[in-house]
């Protein structure tokens, strides 16, 4: 796997465990929170646990397949992308017509709220 597909991975299932995260035992998540977000190898998590890499490795797979399981029939990932896609081209809308400055900087603000609450 390439290092870009690697970064593109982790982004993934960072925001997938954004989402998610609640929903996996607490074991997952521990793991999760160790490969994806604090950086660790399989050697220094299953040294940290006290277990095989190989038993690391299968716990975070499976807790990845949950992660997309959840997303396949949930669908927020996806529904959060898209609303970021459209409240930016509500943006590029708004900048580029001929409403005043004034009408623009609060279609703006409201745009600036609506992105907060992702």
């Amino acid at each position: 796997m390439s290092q870009e597909n690697r970064l593109e991975k982790t982004n993934r299932i960072n925001l997938l465990f954004d989402f998610y995260e609640l929903l996996l035992t607490e074991k997952q998540q521990t793991f999760l929170k160790y490969y994806f977000h604090d950086d660790f190898s399989l050697g220094e998590i299953a040294a940290e646990f006290e277990i095989s890499r190989q038993a690391v490795y299968e716990h975070i797979k499976r807790a990845e397949q949950v992660l997309e399981q959840y997303e396949e029939k949930l669908g927020l990932l996806k529904k959060h992308e898209r609303r970021v896609q459209e409240l930016e081209k509500l943006r590029g809308l708004v900048n580029a017509s001929e409403m005043a400055r004034n009408e623009k900087t609060n279609v703006n603000e409201i745009v600036d709220q609506l992105e907060a609450w992702e």
